[in-house]
């Protein structure tokens, strides 16, 4: 299937889920999360803020055990640019945190993360395959981000679905993942 068949479906898939399911993948993810990842090496974890409306995990709950149980991470949050790139910051808090014109959690001030100091990044992602691509919202932010990050980055994707059998329309720009969490378990990719 080509990317734009994969979002729609995948969209789709997502709607159908009532917000019990939807809570009781979340707190899945989060703990299987925790479970599969050594963090005892990460000094910053860059982890996406959900957006409601496209019923993403909520990783709200990953934000708040890494402030409770890891104070010794660091946490960095994205914030769209205006050219299509994201600019990330230290997270300081909810307060910090105000919705964009398009419904979009993002930081509104704090100090800005250098990427090279990104050891690990949590990315969104609507599907998978098992080779580690993965299927976004189409508008390339992740893969730019990605690109710049530092070789040894862990880059870890969260779904509530197991793997799409194949992505039909892969390029050059995209980039995989290493690991990707799934409320069914734990997929090593690459």
């Amino acid at each position: 299937m080509t990317k734009q068949e994969i979002r729609s479906q995948y969209l789709n898939l997502r709607k159908t889920l009532s917000d019990t399911e939807h809570n009781q993948l979340s707190q899945i993810l989060c703990d299987n999360f925790f479970s599969a990842l050594d963090l005892s090496t990460i000094k910053t974890i860059h982890v996406f803020l959900p957006i409601i409306s496209k019923i993403e995990p909520n990783t709200w709950l990953i934000i708040d055990r890494l402030t409770k149980e890891f104070s010794n991470i660091r946490i960095s949050i994205p914030k769209m640019n205006e050219d299509n790139t994201l600019i990330n910051f230290y997270f300081e808090g909810s307060n910090q945190i105000k919705e964009n014109k398009w419904k979009i959690p993002e930081p509104q001030f704090g100090e800005i993360t250098p990427t090279d100091r990104i050891d690990l990044v949590v990315v969104p992602l609507l599907a998978f395959d098992r080779k580690g691509n993965r299927v976004g919202y189409g508008k390339g932010f992740y893969d730019r981000f990605l690109k710049d990050c530092r070789k040894d980055c862990k880059k870890v994707g969260l779904s509530y679905f197991d793997p799409v059998k194949e992505i039909s329309d892969l390029n050059s720009v995209d980039i995989k993942l290493e690991l990707v969490i799934t409320p069914s378990g734990v997929y090593q990719l690459n």
